[in-house]
């Protein structure tokens, strides 16, 4: 696997007003050919970009790649003051694209990732609605595991203890034996040490733990904004697909069985034997099932 210190060196910083007198740092990496389709790369909580690294190179053959740390995550900047909601995630994202120059593209998101994804359909949903403009148009989706209807969440313990009201406490307390215990509950294909040794590098980096409890209020967000992100896949008319590892104590089977029975012509990929970052764990599935979706809707040529 690829050295942190190389992928950071393959990237480089943005300067991102998230308010004003606010400027952070935000990690972005991009590569391939830039007349090729532009894909965007979404990674999850609580790791990073550095998650697309396993099928970076072979996508890379195929598309214009853009990635980055969302803020609170890998190299970017980690302030207290960031308010870690999926609106300012957005925005963030509809800063890079703009700073690139790029109009339409398609997104390849995970977790977290996916709900920022599904914030930013919402938000092209609107745009049509109103007759305004946005910032980028949407061509398609492929999502992997995440949680994209609440009410079929499975936490895990630490997630719940990040939620309490002693939250703060448990995120400075966690160390990397806590952290490893609860990757290799939620792989179904263990990550060899080396590389969680990474994710945890990169979750310190910044000081991380510090804000490790703010982030986690994702989850409360996914409740109270329910409708409008999974209303923003069921009236998205562009070409989308559920890749689910099954195993996933998290959001496996029935964050599929529900995925179906609420997407309207759900197309959905069910990988046995995988749990909940596909893309890790069985980077190969997640390439075949990810070019035969592109294929299939000529997003790539055969």
């Amino acid at each position: 696997m690829q050295k942190l210190t190389q992928w950071l060196n393959d990237g480089y910083f943005h300067k991102h007003c998230f308010a004003k007198h606010f400027e952070s740092n935000v990690f972005v990496k991009q590569t391939g050919d830039k007349t090729q389709p532009a894909l965007l790369l979404i990674h999850g909580f609580p790791t990073s970009s550095y998650d697309w690294q396993p099928i970076w190179d072979e996508l890379s053959q195929h598309f214009h790649l853009i990635t980055l740390d969302m803020m609170g995550f890998g190299y970017s900047d980690k302030p207290t003051e960031f308010p870690y909601s999926f609106d300012a995630q957005a925005n963030l994202v509809e800063d890079v694209v703009a700073s690139i120059g790029i109009e339409k593209l398609h997104i390849l998101s995970h977790d977290y990732g996916n709900t920022v994804t599904q914030e930013l359909l919402a938000r092209q949903g609107d745009a049509k609605q109103h007759n305004t403009p946005v910032t980028f148009e949407i061509l398609s989706s492929l999502l992997l595991n995440g949680g994209i209807f609440p009410e079929v969440i499975h936490p895990i313990l630490i997630q719940k203890l990040l939620l309490s009201p002693i939250g703060f406490i448990v995120a400075k307390a966690m160390g990397y034996n806590a952290f490893k215990r609860n990757f290799d509950n939620i792989c179904s294909i263990k990550i060899e040490e080396n590389e969680l040794r990474k994710y945890w590098q990169l979750i310190q980096h910044n000081q991380g733990n510090r804000i490790f409890h703010k982030l986690i209020q994702y989850m409360k967000l996914r409740v109270k904004h329910r409708d409008r992100w999974v209303g923003a896949l069921q009236q998205n008319t562009t070409p989308m697909r559920f890749i689910n590892g099954l195993e996933d104590p998290i959001s496996g089977r029935d964050m599929l069985k529900r995925y179906q029975e609420l997407i309207p012509n759900p197309d959905t990929i069910s990988l046995a034997g995988v749990g909940h970052y596909p893309q890790v764990e069985a980077p190969e599935q997640v390439l075949e099932h990810a070019f035969d979706f592109w294929k299939m809707h000529q997003i790539i040529n055969e």
